[in-house]
């Protein structure tokens, strides 16, 4: 049963329309947007629907096909403190959308993913989409980097996840078969399109669910801070409040002159920043002139980096990073997200699609047999971002 059928169910009646966001994939540029470094993105022909329906009484009612219980919250009286439920994105998006804008009416929605929670960026998913839905009904035009800096600061402040806006800039801004390239720093961005040979993503989900805000992802942000923190002191250059300081500030030349004074965990933090920005800035020339393997070979070093330099990845997802790397017809991947569980994609050789779905999920399944009915292979291909033109697409 799709969204649609659930509303139709639930109130005897078709939505007045589908809202959609898809998910994005970040092949380079892993964890360094907080740190104002630059990202690869795409987003992908899977994401979260939002059947919905106007309510004149301004109420929100909002169900999930994935969780239980229904969420009910008034566009004008929304918690401020989050419940630690499902509904809290819905929430976040609803309050950040009444801070800047006056609403009156609130909807009746159904809420659908087409894949497995984790590695994705379904959170922001489900905020871009669900603020689109209530932006229509109240007849509100959302501009895309209102939208993005909306959304990010939706889970910044309300959800509790300190994320860049890497997630939010792809879901918005992204286009079919072209990569955006985003520097952090000012927001300037661009998108670049594929010229070389065919290829697909594959997306392996580990089995394995994950919470960001319960994991050591906002640990991460703080070691990056204090590592920047301290190599700007070492240098005597300026710095100003902790919580303001980001990996950005710091020259790489610094970094190599002062790097062997820091703590380990903090050096690595910052290495893993530098590599992995000059990865984003080689990875976009790779993708430029359409050299698919080159591009390939940089994914596989930034999965190998956030291994061990950013410390991230449990047992399964190295597992499949590294069963990955083994596949003839894998260009290159990594862990997608966060990588504390949740998936690693991979680009693919299209015609390879088969046989590397047998053989990873072999190894794979081989290794931890107990995930078999949890683990999933999907392939996916590039698609347009969130259209806010009409609050999402029919």
């Amino acid at each position: 049963m799709n969204c649609e059928e659930k509303y139709r169910e639930l109130y005897g009646r078709d939505p007045e329309a589908v809202a959609f966001c898809p998910y994005r994939i970040a092949p380079l540029g892993a964890h360094i947007d907080h740190q104002l470094g630059a990202i690869n993105g795409l987003a992908i022909d899977k994401g979260i629907h939002i059947a919905y329906g106007k309510k004149e009484s301004g109420i929100c009612e909002v169900w999930s096909l994935q969780f239980p219980k229904r969420a009910q919250f008034h566009v004008n009286d929304i918690p401020e403190e989050k419940a630690g439920d499902w509904a809290d994105h819905c929430r976040a998006a609803a309050k950040m959308l009444r801070e800047k804008y006056r609403m009156r009416y609130g909807i009746s929605a159904v809420i659908s993913g087409d894949l497995p929670i984790g590695g994705l960026s379904s959170s922001a998913s489900v905020i871009i989409a669900f603020m689109s839905a209530l932006a229509s009904v109240n007849q509100i035009r959302l501009d895309p980097w209102d939208t993005i800096l909306s959304a990010k600061k939706a889970e910044n402040e309300y959800v509790g996840v300190n994320c860049g806006k890497l997630d939010q800039s792809c879901e918005v801004l992204c286009k079919k078969d072209q990569l955006l390239y985003l520097d952090c720093l000012d927001d300037s961005y661009t998108l670049i399109p594929w010229t070389g040979k065919p290829f697909r993503f594959i997306v392996f989900f580990s089995g394995l669910e994950r919470s960001l805000a319960n994991s050591a992802y906002n640990l991460r942000q703080d070691e990056c801070k204090a590592a920047a923190y301290n190599l700007l002191a070492y240098a005597g250059m300026p710095y100003g409040k902790f919580k303001e300081t980001v990996l950005r500030d710091v020259p790489r030349e610094v970094f190599e002159e002062y790097k062997d004074r820091l703590p380990e965990p903090f050096r690595k933090r910052a290495t893993h920043f530098f590599s992995e920005y000059q990865r984003a800035m080689d990875g976009a020339e790779a993708w430029k002139n359409g050299d698919i393997e080159e591009y390939g070979r940089l994914v596989f070093e930034s999965g190998k980096s956030s291994v061990e330099n950013y410390e991230c990845g449990c047992p399964e997802l190295i597992s499949l990073y590294n069963i990955m790397r083994e596949t003839p017809g894998i260009y290159g991947g990594r862990f997608s997200g966060a990588g504390f569980k949740g998936c690693c994609m991979a680009i693919v050789d299209p015609a390879k699609t088969e046989e590397i779905i047998e053989h990873v999920s072999t190894e794979y399944l081989g290794i931890y047999p107990h995930l078999q009915g949890k683990y999933l292979a999907s392939v996916c291909r590039s698609a347009d971002g969130v259209d806010l033109g009409r609050g999402g697409r029919e």
